[in-house]
C-alpha cells in the first residue's frame, strides 16, 4: 500500500476501533487491518451490556467499577440509540449467600461509584412485589429483590459506528485482510505483510508503529514477529443461547446464580426473543472455531430451568447460539476462570509492538485513549515529530448515527422520522428496527426506501428486515459477505427462527451485482455463511 502510516492497527474488535477512532481523530495517519469483519471475533458474541460490573465489587475491584460506570454515562451520550438503560433484577432466595441488606449495601455502593447518576437509582422490591413484574421467577425461598440499572447494546453496532468515526477522521480500513509477518527494518518494526483472504492479493503496509488488539489472536499476533513469545492470554469460552420471548417472557435483565457452581449469569429481554448467558470455561484452540457445545447448552438451560421452573426449557427451544472467547490476562493466582481479573493490560516490545489485551467493552474508549497514549510515546521515543497532535475528545463526539439525535433519548420520535421518511413503503416494526439500528442514520435509509420502494421488501418473510439494509451494508458499512450482511449489519442469524438461510440466494444476488462477484466467489460467500450457521448448530449433534 503506497505511503507510510503512523500506526497500523491489527484488529478491528471493540479494542481497535476504539484506538484507531482516537488516534485518527488527534490526526494521526492510522489504517486498520482485520482477518475478517469488523467486530467479527469476540466483540459481536459478548453479552452485549455497558455494564459497570456489579459482580466485581464482590472481587475487590473498586476501580474497575468505578471507571465502567463513568464510561456506561459516556457511552449513554455519545451513542444513545445503541447504549439503552435496561433494569435488572436480582432475586434474593433464602440460601443466597448474600442477604437483602447485605446486597442493598453493595447496590448504594454501586450507585456512589457513578456519582449517582445511574440511568435510574436502585430500589428494593418485596417478595409479592417481585413476583408481580416477574411471574415466571421461581417462588420458593423467595425474599424480594433489588432493581438497578444498567446498559444493552449492540456489540457489533457500537464497534463498527467506532470504526465508522475512525473512517471520517481519515482512517483507513481493510477487513478480510490477514496480517501474515509483521515486518522489521534495523531492529525496529515497520509494518506487516498482509493478504487479502477473499482475492489472495498480497501487500505490504509501512507504518512507524503497529498496535497488536487482536484479543484472543494476541499471542499468536506477537509470534508474527518471528520472536518466541511467551502466551500472556488465559482465554475463555462464554457462550449464550436465543429463546423465543413466548417461551420465556421477562421484564427485566434476572440476575441468577448457576446452582452447580455459584457463576453469575443473565437471562435478558430483547425484543421478540429472550437470551441468556454466560459460561466462562478455559478455552483451548482456534477463536475462530470456537462454538457452544452440548454441554455449554445443558448448563445453561440447567440455569434458566432453575430460576425458571415453569418454562421448563429444552433443546427444542433454541433458536441460536453464539460462543466468543474472552481476551483474559493470565494470572497464575486465579483460582478459576471467573477470578481472572477483567483489567486490560498494555506492552511495548523492545522493537516497538504495543499490544493490549483484556479488558471490558464497557471501558473501550478509555483503553483507546490510554494505548494511544504509549503509541505517541513510541513515536516520539524514535524521533517523530508530533507538535500537530490535537485533542481527540471521542468522549464529546456523537457516533455516526447518534449525529442530531433528540435530547431525551427519544427512540420513538426517532422512529416516526424513519416512517415518515419511508413514504409509506414500510410499517412502523420496521421503522422502529432502523431507528434502533442506525439511529439518526435510520432516516436516510428510509429516504432510499421511498425512492426505491423494492428496497423496502422484507429479506425473510413476516420479519422488519429489508432489502435496503444490504445495500446500506455494502455501500456505506464495510460489508464485503454474507456473512457481514447476516451476523453483523442485521441480526437474522440470531433472530430467524431459521438464522436467515431463506435470504442467502437473493441477498448473494444483490452483493453480487453490487461488488462484481464472479459466480465463484458468490458461491464461495454462500457457503461461508452456511458453515457459520452449521457451526452454531453442531452442538445439536453432539
Amino acid at each position: 500500500m503506497e505511503g507510510e502510516f503512523d500506526l497500523l492497527v491489527v484488529g478491528s474488535g471493540i479494542t481497535g476501533a476504539g484506538a484507531a477512532r482516537d488516534a485518527a481523530r488527534r490526526g494521526l495517519r492510522v489504517i486498520v487491518v482485520d482477518q475478517d469483519d469488523v467486530a467479527s471475533g469476540t466483540s459481536s458474541r459478548s453479552s452485549k451490556l455497558v455494564h459497570g460490573g456489579l459482580r466485581y465489587l464482590e472481587q475487590g475491584e473498586v476501580g474497575l467499577v468505578f471507571e465502567a460506570v463513568a464510561e456506561r454515562r459516556v457511552l449513554q451520550q455519545i451513542a444513545p440509540h445503541l447504549v439503552n438503560p435496561i433494569p435488572f433484577l436480582l432475586p434474593v432466595y433464602k440460601d443466597s449467600r448474600r442477604g437483602m441488606f447485605t446486597i442493598n449495601v453493595g447496590m448504594w455502593l454501586y450507585d456512589g461509584l457513578s456519582l449517582f447518576r445511574s440511568p435510574k437509582m436502585h430500589e428494593s422490591l418485596s417478595r409479592k412485589e417481585v413476583l408481580k413484574v416477574e411471574p415466571a421467577l421461581r417462588s420458593d425461598g423467595l425474599r424480594g429483590a433489588p432493581v438497578y440499572y444498567d446498559c444493552a447494546t449492540n456489540d457489533a453496532r457500537l464497534t463498527l459506528e467506532t470504526i465508522l468515526d475512525a473512517v471520517k477522521a481519515g482512517a483507513v480500513v481493510r477487513t478480510h485482510t490477514r496480517v501474515t509477518r509483521i515486518t522489521r527494518e534495523q531492529g525496529a518494526i515497520a509494518g506487516a505483510v498482509v493478504t487479502d483472504r477473499l482475492t489472495g492479493e498480497e501487500s505490504t503496509i509501512r507504518a512507524r508503529v503497529v498496535l497488536n488488539a487482536t484479543g484472543p489472536w494476541s499471542d499468536r499476533t506477537c509470534a508474527l514477529t518471528g520472536d518466541e513469545t511467551p502466551n500472556r492470554l488465559r482465554p475463555t469460552k462464554g457462550i449464550h443461547l436465543v429463546v423465543d420471548a413466548e417461551r420465556l417472557t421477562v421484564a427485566h435483565a434476572i440476575v441468577g446464580l448457576h446452582p452447580s457452581d455459584g457463576r453469575v449469569f443473565f437471562t435478558i429481554p430483547w425484543g421478540e426473543q429472550t437470551y441468556i448467558g454466560t459460561t466462562d470455561t478455559d478455552f483451548e484452540g482456534d477463536p475462530s472455531d470456537v462454538y457452544a457445545n452440548a454441554e455449554d447448552v445443558a448448563y445453561v438451560l440447567k440455569a434458566t430451568n432453575e430460576h425458571f421452573p415453569e418454562a421448563n426449557l429444552t433443546v427444542d427451544d433454541v433458536i441460536s447460539t453464539w460462543a466468543g472467547v474472552r481476551p483474559l490476562v493470565s494470572e497464575e493466582t486465579a483460582a478459576n476462570e471467573s477470578s481472572v481479573s477483567r483489567e486490560h493490560v498494555i506492552r511495548v516490545g523492545a522493537d516497538g509492538l504495543v499490544t493490549i489485551a483484556g479488558g471490558k467493552l464497557t471501558t473501550y474508549r478509555r483503553m483507546g485513549a490510554e494505548v494511544v497514549d504509549r503509541v505517541v510515546d513510541v513515536l516520539r521515543g524514535t524521533g517523530h515529530q508530533l507538535d500537530a497532535l490535537r485533542a481527540a475528545e471521542t468522549d464529546l463526539n456523537p457516533l455516526p448515527g447518534a449525529i442530531g439525535w433528540p435530547e431525551g433519548d427519544d427512540h420513538t420520535a426517532v422512529a416516526n422520522r424513519v416512517l415518515e421518511a419511508a413514504g409509506g413503503v414500510i410499517d412502523a416494526r420496521t421503522a422502529a428496527l432502523l431507528a434502533e439500528t442506525y439511529g439518526m442514520r435510520g432516516i436516510d435509509i428510509a429516504e432510499i426506501v421511498a425512492k426505491d420502494p423494492d428496497l423496502a421488501s422484507p429479506l425473510v418473510a413476516g420479519r422488519p428486515e429489508i432489502k435496503a439494509q444490504v445495500v446500506w451494508g455494502v455501500e456505506k458499512e464495510l460489508a464485503c459477505t454474507i456473512s457481514d450482511i447476516m451476523i453483523r449489519r442485521t441480526q437474522l442469524y440470531y433472530r430467524d427462527a431459521d438464522q436467515g438461510l431463506g435470504a442467502v440466494e437473493m441477498i448473494a444476488e444483490m452483493m453480487a451485482v453490487r461488488l462484481d462477484w464472479s459466480a465463484t466467489h458468490k458461491k464461495r460467500s454462500m457457503q461461508d455463511y452456511r458453515e457459520e450457521v452449521e457451526r452454531s448448530r453442531r452442538w445439536r449433534a453432539e
